[in-house]
């Protein structure tokens, strides 16, 4: 329950009493007994230095000593997700991306313009988690419907929004020739190292000696070659664009890739450049972890191999 502080202010005449005022008594016997937890405090900036993200509203304006009722901001849903329990198993980071692409999507007021491209992969049901309009891809084809669609109509936004097996293996060719091209839209790339819809198969993203259904042993980097690094090689490509690597294991990584997924949509308002948000995700189902194991393991060993950063900038 949230908590309704508020601040003593001392009307005229109250200081010799040294108590409360009428005004505030008044307010702290409504609010306890609407059922809320109260604190009444002497000075505003203590509060704010303990709770940061409060909003101040101000009570009763006729008098400067009037009680200020603080109410902390609450966690509530974006108007760009649907109330639809998503179907990811426990731990899984899509949902994290999918809310982060929602929040950007609300604050740069774009929703009603907004046409998304949805993979085939773990993330094939993502239209019923975004208040959005979609269009649905055969398997690695979604950069190529999204120049289509961002052709025809340049004044509509359009993402993809991809796994690694979708994007890094067979949908490679359409990847590289639309970042090449420099096609307008933008690509939400959700990397976790291995196919997650499909049974847990390695990827071009698995790393050396990983165990997946299809490398029970571990990949072979002898027989499969390294990893497939996929910011650093649109990065090696002439035409400008925006690319960068970002995870959400941790809040402090989730703030960045936040960040980092917005300037990739403003560049496509301005109309200035593809851009690639790639994000490290975590997939401990596949993985055979727990979800504290697989973050651990990400940080560890992926975030190695994949270092986190802007590669490429149209600046």
């Amino acid at each position: 329950m949230a908590q309704r502080i508020l601040h003593r202010g001392v009307l005229p005449g109250a200081e010799a009493s040294g108590g409360v005022d009428a005004d505030t008594a008044q307010r702290v016997d409504n609010a306890r007994q609407a059922g809320g937890a109260v604190a009444v405090v002497d000075d505003i900036s203590r509060i704010e230095h303990a709770h940061p993200p409060v909003n101040h509203a101000v009570a009763s304006p006729q008098h400067a000593g009037a009680a200020q009722i603080v109410e902390p901001k609450t966690f509530q849903r974006t108007k760009t997700l649907t109330e639809k329990t998503t179907h990811y198993c426990p731990g899984c980071s899509h949902g994290v991306i999918h809310r982060l692409v929602a929040e950007v999507i609300d604050e740069l007021e774009i929703s009603d313009y907004t046409v998304g491209i949805a993979p085939v992969g773990c993330a094939v049901l993502i239209y019923d988690y975004l208040n959005l309009d979609f269009q649905e891809a055969a398997h690695g084809r979604a950069p190529a419907m999204a120049t289509g669609v961002k052709r025809v109509r340049p004044d509509l936004i359009v993402f993809t929004y991809q796994g690694d097996g979708d994007l890094a293996s067979i949908g490679m060719g359409e990847i590289i020739h639309a970042a090449n091209r420099g096609e307008k839209f933008t690509t939400i790339f959700v990397n976790n190292a291995v196919y997650g819809m499909t049974g847990g198969q390695m990827a071009p993203t698995t790393m050396p000696d990983q165990r997946t259904t299809t490398s029970p042993s571990g990949r072979k980097v002898k027989e499969t070659g390294m990893p497939i690094r996929v910011c650093e090689l649109l990065a090696s490509l002439v035409t400008p664009g925006y690319i960068t690597r970002q995870t959400v294991t941790q809040p402090k990584y989730i703030q960045k890739a936040k960040k980092a997924i917005k300037r990739a949509f403003e560049y496509q308002i301005k109309g200035t450049c593809f851009s690639l948000v790639e994000i490290v995700g975590i997939c401990p189902t596949n993985w055979g972890m727990s979800s504290v194991d697989a973050v651990k393991w990400a940080e560890e060993e992926l975030l190695n191999y994949y270092p986190l950063g802007e590669y490429k900038t149209p600046d």
